[in-house]
């Protein structure tokens, strides 16, 4: 379910999707497209800005064990 979120004090749009979602992979690019302009406001958003977040997607990938030794 598509909402939004209200930037706070010295917050970036990864840490608002990390409060958000819990995560940031693959959300992150989301929020910039469903936000035109987010990205021209600079790395710190200004307290205020109201974002729309879009519905997140699961995760396509699991992580791929790797074996050090045999």
């Amino acid at each position: 379910m598509a909402g939004t979120y209200t930037s706070r004090q010295g917050e970036t749009v990864d840490l608002a999707c990390w409060r958000y979602y819990g995560r940031t992979a693959g959300v992150m690019e989301a929020v910039l497209t469903a936000n035109p302009g987010l990205a021209a406001k600079g790395p710190i958003l200004p307290i205020g800005t109201v974002m729309t977040m879009p519905d997140a997607v699961a995760p396509t990938s699991a992580r791929q064990l790797v074996k050090l030794w045999d």
